[in-house]
C-alpha cells in the first residue's frame, strides 16, 4: 500500500492510555491507514525517531468565534498542538443574530471576553442569522484547524427577549422557543450549548449578560433538546446544583470550569468534592493548567496610577521605555506609583528564552522586594528598564498554589487540563499554551501524569467530551490529526504583544518549541514550529 505520508520510528502514545510503543504510521487520503512496520516509501516520509507521535490536541474552551475571522491559521493554539476547537463558550456567540443586534453582540462579547469590538465588526462578513449559516461562514473562511461550535445562551435569550433578557424570567412559551432555536442550531451542526452564569461577566452598560440568572428550568428544557441529539451542555459559574440539575433531569453530558484555592489541602479538597458531584453523572471539569488573571508591564496593561503614569500609558512602547530611562520622569513615576495588584500573588516571569510560569508561593514579587529593599515601583521600573520594556508580571487571580492545582489533578479523573481561553482577554492573558505546558510541566517535569495519561487526557477524552468519534486516538480509519513533537525539547517561548488584529489592536502570543510537526486531516500544518499554511481544517458538524 502507498501512502501520502508515513512517520517512521517514533514512540507512538495512541490517545487511549494504552502504554507507549515504537513504530510507523501510514497516511492516506487524510485518514490513517496502517500502524506498525511499514515497509513502503510515503510520499513524504517524517522522521519521528527520537519524538513522541501522539493524536492531535483537543482544546475544549477558546473564543475564537470572532479571530477566525481574520485568523484563520488559529495562531497561537495551532503551534502548541492543537488540531481542533472548540468554539461558542461561556453562552457568548454571534448567532443567532437579528441584523440590528449585530453591533450589540460585538459590544458584549468584547466587554465580556476582551476581544477588540472593531476587530470583531471588520474582521467578520457578519452574513448570517442563524447559527448553522455562522457555522456556514466559518466554513468558507477554509481554517487551519479542526473547529466546532457551542450556541450560545446569551444570544439565544436576547434573540428571543430582547431586552428583557437581562432581568425577566423566560415564559414557557419562551423557553419553548429557546430550546427550538437551539435545537435548529445542533440539527445545523453545533455541537451543543453554552451557558454563563458568572455574574462579573457584563455587557458594556454594566449588566450580567443575558442567562446570567436564568431559572434553572430554562436551561433544563434547553438541555432536553440538546440531549435528544445526543449534545453538550457547557456552563461557566454555574453552582454544582445547578449543574446535578441540568445532568439529571436533561440526562445531558455536560461540561463546566473549575478551579483550585490556595489553602493547604485545596487540591484534594477540590478533586473529592468534584469527584462527588460527577457521581452517576457525565459532567467533566476543565481547569487552568497554572497560575493566570492578569498579565501586565511595559508592553501592555500599567498596574499604576496618577498624571505622569497617564501620559505614559498614552504611549507606544518606544516612548514607555524612553521615558522610563529618563531619570527625572522616572522619579516622577517612583513618586505616583501606587497599585493595588496583590504582590503576594503576582510573579515576575524572567527574560530568559522560556517564561518562569511555575515559581513557587516563596518566590512572588513581595518575597523579591522584601530581599531587594526595592518598593514595587522601582522593581517594576528597574526590571522593566533592563529588559527594554519586555519584562512581563503575572497575577495570579486563579490557580496560585501549583502545589495545590498538581493535587487536584493528581486525585481525579474527572477533571482535563484545559481552560486556555484562545481568542478571549487577549491583551490581559495568555493561556493558549496549556497542551504545551501539560507535556511540559505536568508530565515531563513533576510527573503527575504518565505520558500515556496526560495524553489520553489532551485527545480522547476531550473527543468524548464533544461527540467526536473519528478523532482523538491514533487507530486506523481515524482522521489524521497527529503531533511529532520532541519531549525533551518542547516548551513554550516567552509570551509578547503584537498588533496585528484588525485595526492593529494588541494582543498576546506565544511561540512554541519542540513540535517537529502537526497534522490536520492529514496535511503538515505545523513543521518545526513554523505554520505551513495548509489551512486543511474542517468544521466539524454534529451528528456528521
Amino acid at each position: 500500500m502507498s501512502h501520502d505520508i508515513v512517520i517512521r520510528g517514533g514512540k507512538i502514545v495512541d490517545g487511549t492510555g494504552a502504554a507507549p510503543f515504537h513504530g510507523d504510521v501510514g497516511i492516506k487520503d487524510g485518514r490513517i491507514a496502517e500502524i506498525g512496520k511499514i515497509a513502503a516509501k510515503g510520499t513524504e516520509e517524517i522522521d519521528a525517531e527520537g519524538h513522541v507521535v501522539s493524536p492531535g490536541f483537543i482544546d475544549l474552551h477558546t473564543h475564537l468565534d470572532a479571530q477566525i475571522g481574520w485568523d484563520p491559521d488559529l495562531t497561537p493554539i495551532s503551534w502548541h498542538g492543537v488540531t481542533t476547537a472548540l468554539m461558542g463558550n461561556c453562552g457568548v456567540t454571534f448567532a443567532p443574530c437579528k441584523p440590528k443586534d449585530r453591533e450589540f453582540l460585538a459590544a458584549m462579547m468584547e466587554s465580556v471576553e476582551d476581544i477588540p469590538r472593531q476587530a470583531i465588526m471588520t474582521g467578520l462578513p457578519w452574513t448570517w442569522e442563524e447559527y448553522g449559516d455562522y457555522l456556514n461562514s466559518i466554513e468558507a473562511l477554509k481554517p487551519g484547524l479542526n473547529v466546532a461550535g457551542l450556541v450560545g445562551h446569551s444570544a439565544v435569550r436576547y434573540y428571543v427577549m430582547g431586552e428583557r433578557s437581562f432581568e425577566d424570567q423566560a415564559s414557557d412559551a419562551e423557553k419553548k422557543q429557546m430550546a427550538e432555536i437551539v435545537g435548529r442550531a445542533l440539527d445545523a451542526g453545533a455541537v451543543g450549548f453554552s451557558t454563563n452564569r458568572f455574574a462579573p461577566h457584563k455587557a458594556p452598560d454594566g449588566r450580567s449578560i443575558p442567562g446570567t440568572f436564568a431559572d434553572p428550568s430554562e436551561l433544563i428544557e434547553i438541555g432536553k433538546a440538546v440531549t435528544k441529539r445526543n449534545g453538550l451542555m457547557q456552563a461557566v459559574g454555574a453552582t454544582g446544583d445547578v449543574l446535578k440539575a441540568i445532568a439529571d433531569q436533561s440526562k445531558s453530558r455536560v461540561l463546566f470550569s473549575y478551579g483550585v484555592g490556595s489553602d493547604k489541602g485545596a487540591g484534594l479538597k477540590s478533586a473529592e468534592g468534584l469527584d462527588r458531584l460527577a457521581e452517576g453523572r457525565d459532567l467533566t471539569a476543565i481547569c487552568q493548567v497554572k497560575g493566570t488573571g492578569f498579565m501586565f508591564g511595559m508592553q501592555c496593561s500599567l498596574p499604576f496610577r496618577g498624571k505622569a503614569w497617564e501620559k505614559v500609558r498614552a504611549m507606544d512602547l518606544k516612548g514607555r521605555v524612553a521615558t522610563i530611562k529618563d531619570p527625572e520622569l522616572r522619579a516622577t513615576l517612583i513618586a505616583e506609583g501606587k497599585t493595588g495588584i496583590p504582590l503576594e500573588h503576582t510573579y515576575y516571569i524572567g527574560d530568559a528564552e522560556t517564561p518562569n510560569l511555575t515559581a513557587p508561593r516563596n518566590a512572588s514579587v513581595r518575597d523579591d522586594i522584601a530581599k531587594t529593599g526595592e518598593s514595587f515601583v522601582e522593581y517594576f521600573l528597574r526590571l522593566s528598564r533592563e529588559t527594554d520594556g519586555r519584562a512581563l508580571f503575572n497575577f495570579r487571580l486563579f490557580c496560585q498554589d501549583m502545589d495545590e492545582l498538581g493535587d487536584l489533578f493528581r486525585s481525579t479523573k474527572n477533571v482535563l487540563p484545559s481552560l486556555g481561553d484562545a481568542g478571549a482577554h487577549v491583551s490581559q492573558i495568555i493561556d493558549a499554551d496549556w497542551a504545551t505546558f501539560t507535556l511540559k510541566y505536568w508530565i515531563k517535569e513533576r510527573g503527575v501524569y504518565s505520558l500515556e495519561e496526560g495524553i489520553k487526557r489532551m485527545t480522547s477524552d476531550g473527543a468524548r467530551v464533544m461527540g467526536l468519534k473519528d478523532r482523538g486516538t491514533l487507530k486506523v480509519g481515524r482522521r489524521a490529526d497527529v503531533n511529532v513533537f520532541d519531549m525533551d525539547r518542547v516548551t513554550q517561548l516567552q509570551p509578547h504583544i503584537v498588533h496585528n488584529f484588525p485595526g492593529g489592536a494588541p494582543h498576546f502570543t506565544m511561540r512554541a518549541r519542540g513540535y517537529k510537526a502537526t497534522l490536520v486531516n492529514g496535511k503538515v500544518n505545523v513543521r518545526d514550529d513554523q505554520s505551513t499554511g495548509a489551512r486543511a481544517g474542517m468544521v466539524l458538524r454534529h451528528g456528521r
